[in-house]
């Protein structure tokens, strides 16, 4: 007995199921390219005249690439900017950069948080969850010029800081949005209480 179905049928049939396939995966490479997130959700100074701390948290998602980065022990460096002052372009009354550094090391199967300004502050995780857990609740020192702060707009801006990535992923980090993470400024009156 003979198939009703056509050869023409019968082809489109067989062209479907790749095409099908190629676009679920095209999908798929889409949704890797797409950007992490990075919200600064509070800010407060804390601390003594002598040391100030920053209290700040970031929740921050990786994007696909930055995670397959740091899984294979490259290390992904953040730089959080800190200025106060009630004008914007004038000079700032206090200002700092902190530097944060995620890496894991594949040997002890570790992730770590490491203040690249306090190289003896070293936290340690089992998990990338843990890993990315703790940056909602940091403590970070400050210049002392900080604690004087009385009544005084305090902005925050953090951002992926892709000068400290290897050659290699140099330029993709420059033109992919995968690679693009950085904060909206977070604002707050420091002094006000």
């Amino acid at each position: 007995m003979r198939s009703s179905r056509s050869p023409a049928s019968r082809v489109a049939r067989a062209l479907v199921a790749p095409a099908l396939a190629c676009a679920l995966a095209g999908c798929g490479a889409l949704a890797a390219q797409q950007p992490g997130t990075l919200v600064v959700r509070n800010a407060r100074i804390s601390g003594t005249a002598e040391a100030p701390m920053l209290e700040i948290g970031i929740d921050c998602k990786l994007s696909g690439p930055m995670q397959d980065a740091l899984d294979h022990g490259i290390p992904l460096t953040f730089r959080i900017r800190i200025d106060a002052g009630r004008w914007r372009f004038l000079p700032s009354e206090a200002r700092a950069e902190q530097r944060i550094e995620l890496r894991y090391f594949p040997l002890s199967r570790r992730y770590q948080m490491r203040d690249l300004d306090a190289p003896v502050d070293v936290r340690s995780f089992a998990t990338p969850g843990y890993l990315l857990a703790s940056l909602t609740a940091m403590r970070l020192p400050l210049p002392g010029a900080f604690a004087a702060l009385r009544r005084t707009p305090v902005r925050i801006g953090v951002d992926l800081e892709t000068a400290s990535l290897p050659g290699a992923l140099r330029l993709p980090a420059l033109f992919e949005p995968a690679w693009q993470l950085s904060s909206a400024e977070y604002t707050w009156q420091a002094g006000a209480g």
